[in-house]
């Protein structure tokens, strides 16, 4: 009788200790959910600046057309720029770093080539003084800091996420339920060095 007691108490133990790991592990993979979606959403907050900036491009290089004589091939690097950038599209769930890459060069031409707009621009003062074209500056300014807010809210989300999802032992779950840690936004290549001011 004592040896079917001590059977049943092993098995009560084994059973709890089992219920005990699942749970610890249920817990942790429900935190790691609101991670991994917060990480979704920001990425979505990012999309839609860089759409909005998108937007917002037809208008400008439209007014910019309509104002002045201007440099076709400029006008044309926005606009072939701004349709790469908008066909370039990334999975929030299972964004690589390659991805972010191939995202973040497509739209830094669209940025390059904005820059290389408005540096033409200001040889038209004519263009700079209708209402139109300022309230399109201004626009592009706004999105151009929102993007930057936007970018940074994702870095800081996947930082959370990540660091979560590498702490032990939550990587084990992690990596059990295929998590995987989601890459950043960095510096563009050349923004690292200031530039060189002469008076």
């Amino acid at each position: 009788m004592k040896k079917g007691i001590s059977g049943l108490v092993v098995l009560i133990i084994i059973v709890v200790a089992i219920l005990l790991i699942v749970s610890w592990g249920v817990g942790i993979y429900n935190k790691i959910v609101p991670l991994n979606e917060k990480v979704a959403t920001e990425w979505s907050n990012v999309e839609t600046q860089y759409q909005r900036r998108a937007d917002l491009i037809p208008n400008f290089v439209n007014t910019v057309k309509g104002a002045a004589e201007f440099e076709q091939e400029t006008l044309t690097r926005v606009i072939e720029a701004r349709a790469k950038a908008t066909s370039v599209t990334v999975d929030p769930s299972n964004i690589t770093p390659e991805q972010l890459q191939q995202f973040q060069a497509a739209q830094g031409e669209v940025s390059s080539a904005l820059q290389r707009l408005m540096v033409v621009v200001e040889r038209y003062p004519e263009l700079k003084a209708t209402q139109n074209f300022r309230d399109l500056q201004v626009e592009l300014e706004g999105t151009e800091n929102r993007i930057a807010v936007a970018r940074n809210n994702f870095n800081d989300a996947a930082r959370v996420y990540n660091t979560f999802i590498k702490q032990f032992p939550n990587n084990l779950i992690a990596s059990f339920t295929k998590f995987n840690d989601r890459p950043y936004f960095e510096a563009q290549e050349g923004t690292e060095v200031a530039p060189k001011v002469e008076f």
